[in-house]
């Protein structure tokens, strides 16, 4: 049996974790070594960093240890689970699996049909937002052994929700390189500058005249502009695609 690890020992580690987290951060490693040092922390079973992705609407793995099913579960259905909207408030640090009111883990697809046929008694899922408050990822961690109470490393997970969120946060890589060409893929939706530019204005309720004015366009042309945005993202009107810009946190220049 291991050894119970001091404070001191968990708090030492967690420093190992935040520099993990700046080096995934900058590119210089993956983020695989933030879960590796995450591990002198608390031991688990399994873990896993995933970014949210605003345009799929579900989650990307970008590093873990839970089998097939878990992880295909992670990324695309644990967002409609009920267990999610408690965990997903910013207000509240990680929800660990001990804490969930039983009625709860109940209806629970994610314990019912993941977590309890893998054995897990314990763990926490942790949400990741960015420090302007946008929803990044999240990280979960599982063990089949119950953690004693009380437990250092429960708050200590919460001291690194900052580092972690910088870790998934596709917007906190290294700098794009001077006068280097932006990768279309890396825009939101894929819009060009210009869509983005008219997006933006769409969430001020201007009408395309008015949008024409402000840019120097013709009024077509915003036109034009609109129905590919619409299009690339698969949104019905002018009114949803204000709708996802505010998500996006896009505003017009002053």
């Amino acid at each position: 049996m291991t050894a119970r690890r001091s404070t001191t020992d968990i708090l030492d580690a967690a420093v190992h974790v935040r520099a993990a987290a700046k080096r995934a951060t900058s590119g210089a490693t993956g983020v695989g070594t933030v879960l590796a040092a995450l591990s002198e922390v608390m031991e688990y079973d399994h873990a896993s960093l995933a970014r949210w992705d605003p345009l799929r609407r579900r989650h990307t793995t970008l590093a873990g240890s839970y089998p097939d099913d878990a992880t295909a579960y992670i990324e695309t259905r644990l967002h409609h689970d009920p267990v999610f909207p408690v965990l997903r408030s910013p207000a509240r640090g990680g929800l660990w699996l001990r804490d969930v009111p039983r009625p709860l883990l109940a209806v629970s697809p994610g314990f019912q049909e993941v977590l309890r046929p893998l054995g897990i008694q314990d763990g926490v899922a942790q949400c990741l937002f960015a420090t302007d408050g946008r929803y990044v990822g999240m990280l979960n961690v599982s063990t089949r052994r119950p953690r004693r109470t009380p437990d250092p490393a429960h708050a200590v997970v919460t001291l690194l929700t900052e580092a972690l969120a910088a870790a998934v946060d596709p917007r906190s890589g290294p700098p794009p390189k001077e006068n280097a060409a932006v990768d279309p893929a890396m825009r939101p939706g894929g819009l060009s500058p210009r869509e983005l530019e008219v997006l933006a204005e769409l969430t001020a309720g201007r009408t395309n005249r008015e949008i024409a004015e402000r840019l120097h366009i013709t009024p077509r042309t915003v036109g034009t502009h609109i129905e590919h945005i619409l299009t690339k993202l698969d949104l019905p009107n002018r009114a949803a695609a204000a709708a996802r810009a505010a998500a996006w946190g896009i505003e017009p220049s002053r």
